[in-house]
């Protein structure tokens, strides 16, 4: 069976994660850590990606890039993971793969999940009990943003987008990456994505409401938001059951109804339709409409 082709992203944004093969970790000591943002550093300077948010736990890395150009994501990470892969299995004199397959991507289309999705990289190390709390882990990105002292993380970028003075950008940046939340960033696959990611298409559609009260729309204007969900954003109907309370069936036949109801009209218009020929009974009627045919009593 052959792969399944990456999603791309409209913005050239991407949460990326990849994962030592076996879930085995792919840093032993400190200078293993060193020699990836190193090498992070040069494909940046290389290819000219922006990187908003990293973590590097032992065994998998989380980053949130951004590529100048459409296909620049799998050149990115191709030298990124080849140069350290080839640096540490030289290092510990191993052979074979390092990485789990190859490495997962997320496109990120909306810009309240920008600091989702960067609250969820900084909290891995607390989260999963590696660290007391988010900014006495070293390897992430949270203290060049707590600091204001930037090393290969562009800050700029989202402490910008908060507005204010920096002192007061940086003040609500720290607030909301420490807020505790039940978002879930995981990168499930290329087919399927996460509740997080979900919801907040859902919410973008729905100018900011939480997913559940596009039950409270009008009938027409809920069924179009679905059915472009659908149609127009990749979701699947169970992704949009689950979020927005419906059953799976319901949104069946939303999008179902939506399809006959605008789009199929709308196509039959556009087709060219010819002119139905008249017979010679249909040209003497038209001159003389008080003529009768010899027609049954009862359709007279």
């Amino acid at each position: 069976m052959g792969r399944i082709a990456r999603r791309i992203s409209e913005t050239g944004m991407y949460h990326v994660m990849f994962r030592g093969v076996g879930k085995q970790n792919i840093f032993n000591e400190t200078a293993d850590y060193v020699k990836l943002k190193e090498l992070i550093r040069r494909v940046k300077e290389e290819t000219e990606f922006e990187l908003y948010a990293y973590c590097f736990m032992t065994n998998h890395v989380h980053l949130f890039i951004k590529e100048q150009n459409p296909g620049d994501l799998s050149i990115i990470m191709k030298r990124i993971l080849g140069s350290y892969a080839t640096w540490f299995n030289r290092k510990y004199i191993r052979a074979g793969a390092l990485f789990n397959s190859r490495y997962k991507s997320e496109p990120v289309e909306d810009e309240r999940y920008f600091y989702g999705l960067t609250r969820y990289i900084h909290q891995n190390p607390q989260k999963a009990g590696i660290a007391k709390s988010i900014d006495e882990y070293k390897y992430s990105s949270y203290n060049e943003y707590a600091n204001d002292d930037p090393d290969i993380t562009d800050i700029d970028f989202l402490l910008d987008m908060l507005g204010g003075s920096r002192k007061s950008a940086i003040t609500q940046f720290i607030e909301i990456n420490g807020e505790v939340t039940q978002e879930d960033y995981t990168i499930i696959g290329t087919k399927r994505k996460s509740r997080a990611v979900t919801r907040a298409i859902i919410s973008s559609e729905l100018d900011g409401l939480e997913p559940e009260e596009i039950k409270a729309l009008e009938i027409d204007e809920r069924n179009e938001i679905i059915s472009r969900l659908v149609s127009e954003k990749g979701l699947m109907m169970s992704e949009i059951a689950r979020e927005t309370g419906f059953s799976r069936n319901t949104i069946v036949y939303i999008c179902r109804g939506y399809v006959q109801k605008v789009l199929r009209p709308q196509s039959k218009q556009k087709r060219n339709i010819p002119a139905i020929r008249k017979t010679k009974v249909d040209q003497v009627e038209e001159k003389n409409p008080v003529i009768e045919r010899n027609l049954p009593a009862h359709l007279m």
